[in-house]
């Protein structure tokens, strides 16, 4: 499945050690991702402080980590497999 070059890298890659073939998936996930958004460390220190705001006004609705789970149970895939899905 692929072209020749992509056969000869996924075998190449395969005869890496596990910490080697770990560091070359970390870079190759990582490149599937867009440019940094110079905003997102201020807009998430801004959500932060208005999730913090709520929870110590008594507004936020907290739920713990049980009832989460429930919610959730079957409903996520990891992310990197939702790339490597969508990727392909």
């Amino acid at each position: 499945m692929g072209s020749p070059t992509l056969e000869k890298l996924r075998s190449d890659a395969l005869s890496l050690s596990e910490a080697e073939r770990a560091e070359l998936a970390h870079s190759l996930v990582a490149s599937l991702d867009g440019p940094a958004d110079p905003n997102a460390e201020s807009a998430w220190d801004a959500e932060i402080l208005r999730r913090l705001a709520e929870i110590d006004s008594g507004t936020a609705e907290l739920i713990d980590r049980d009832e989460l789970r429930r919610r959730h149970a079957g409903t996520q895939q990891p992310l990197l497999m939702r790339r490597i899905r969508t990727a392909v």
